[in-house]
């Protein structure tokens, strides 16, 4: 009986092919709901006819997903919509537009999947995004579009995974991948100057992590199939399971500025 329990462990695959949670690309059926009373946040509702998948976001036992408004002046300095513009395809699509106009100290507009009560998992994350090219030509500058934080992150004993993009003495801008216990502390980063950021067009951004507190954490990012940096080692810290994810981020010091994004789809695992 053991030694049939060993021939299949050993005859299985390395990984099992992630399954789709979820898909949209905010087309017919999908549209902005009313900003929640005594709240910052802003849902985005509706069945998407073509896949199926309906919205909110509700993975990993999330509730309250929505846009969250942040030291907006009133949707004055961030504001989103959905958007008719042609896609990464060359078609007619809708996207979902964002802009950040000014920013105060934390000035942000992510989509955020909130609450989470199952943070102790993989997810593999991938969708289309393109990038305005007037934000990218200040010297030492940052924005990113994607992130998230364990519970008691902002207490000092978490941890952040996040994506960045950053911009050299000369204007020019590169990727920065890193995990963090806090905005001054990275717990490991990884620099690459080697794939060039797109300007003014659409790419296919990847993100796919294993929670893990061992050496059997995984966080790896890919751009237009690109690997921008694969990280191995720990991707939490004190056992702390994920709270939230900004699934889409607007937040820099480079303003204005703005992105669309279309066609997300999240597995639980990396697909085939």
């Amino acid at each position: 009986m053991k030694y049939l329990l060993l021939m299949a462990l050993l005859a299985s695959p390395a990984h099992a092919a992630g399954t789709l949670l979820f898909a949209s690309g905010f087309e017919d059926g999908v549209t902005l709901g009313p900003q929640l009373p005594d709240d910052d946040v802003v849902p985005v509702i509706g069945l998407d006819r073509e896949t199926g998948f309906r919205w909110p976001i509700n993975i990993l036992g999330a509730s309250g997903s929505g846009l969250h408004y942040i030291e907006d002046d009133n949707h004055t300095n961030v504001d989103a919509a959905l958007v008719n513009v042609i896609g990464h395809d060359g078609k007619p699509t809708r996207a979902l537009y964002n802009i950040e106009r000014k920013a105060l100290d934390a000035t942000q507009l992510p989509y955020e999947i909130l609450d989470i009560r199952d943070g102790r998992r993989d997810l593999y994350i991938r969708y289309w995004i393109k990038l305005d090219d007037i934000s990218f030509t200040q010297p030492y500058s940052w924005r990113t579009f994607f992130e998230w934080k364990t519970k008691d992150y902002a207490k000092g004993t978490g941890f952040r995974l996040i994506s960045f993009i950053y911009t050299d003495a000369e204007g020019k801008p590169f990727w920065h991948w890193e995990g963090d216990r806090d905005p001054e502390h990275a717990i490991w980063e990884i620099d690459n100057y080697d794939i060039p950021v797109p300007q003014n067009e659409w790419f296919l951004t990847e993100f796919y992590w294993h929670w893990s507190e061992g050496d059997d954490g995984r966080a790896l990012w890919r751009i237009n199939g690109q690997v921008v940096g694969d990280h191995y080692g720990p991707t939490t810290r004190n056992h702390k399971p994920i709270d939230f994810i900004m699934l889409t981020q607007i937040y820099g010091n480079a303003n204005p500025k703005y992105q669309w994004i279309d066609d997300i789809e999240i597995y639980d695992g990396l697909p085939d």
